[in-house]
């Protein structure tokens, strides 16, 4: 009987921390593809999202945020001026719970729909300054870092409307949200919060964001 070779101990570590590290790097590789202005998606759901031709085409981030179980997909694309100063941004996010959480769900509060490309997505508003408090492994913390590493100049503050559409029981969402520069509007953050100067002007505002977001994107 041939004697069983002895294994470094060192030697294993290594091999389990390759084998971790690989599979880590598969998991972090986004799954949908870009074609020019068009992120294609082959599942959840199967679609082409179409972005302004204008618009840049940012990165790409992945990640598991392993507070919820919950694996994220986020494709970003900006419309920019030659010394990289963001004037809008086009966010385009997948998640789905892993199947070890089967008890979560996405839950939104929002009572406003909307209809596109034939799905239904729940649509909401806001004002953000830059920098606003982040988590720091949420997705508006990916956001911020993913264009930053490429240089992009973020505006002091946004608009922003969300569209979310949710699917298999509300485990898993399409996200896209639509940004610009609230030096657009006139007014400061400040001015166009509930008891700012400018709130008044508010409903005209958000209107005409939501009526541009919409024709931003085109789903197939």
């Amino acid at each position: 009987m041939k004697p069983i070779p002895r294994v470094s101990p060192l030697l294993i570590v290594l091999s389990v921390l390759s084998l971790m590290t690989a599979r880590a790097a598969a998991a972090e590789v986004p799954d949908r593809t870009i074609r020019g202005d068009t992120v294609v998606s082959t599942h959840d759901p199967p679609v082409l999202i179409r972005l302004p031709a204008s618009a840049s085409y940012a990165g790409a981030d992945r990640w598991l945020l392993e507070e919820y179980a919950d694996d994220i997909e986020l494709h970003a694309f900006v419309d920019a001026d030659r010394d990289k100063h963001v004037r809008r941004i086009y966010w385009v996010q997948f998640e789905a719970y892993l199947p070890s959480r089967p008890e979560l769900k996405h839950r939104y509060g929002s009572k406003r729909h909307v209809t596109l490309g034939g799905m239904d997505f729940y649509l909401d508003t806001w004002v953000e300054a830059r920098d606003s408090p982040e988590k720091p492994d949420s997705d508006g913390a990916h956001l911020k870092a993913l264009l930053r590493s490429h240089r992009y100049l973020l505006p002091q503050s946004v608009i922003s409307v969300r569209f979310v559409h949710l699917m298999d029981e509300a485990r898993k969402e399409l996200m896209f949200i639509y940004s610009e520069d609230t030096a657009a509007t006139g007014f400061s953050p400040e001015e166009l919060a509930k008891r700012g100067k400018a709130h008044g002007q508010w409903p005209g505002i958000e209107a005409a964001l939501i009526a541009r977001a919409q024709r931003s994107i085109v789903f197939q």
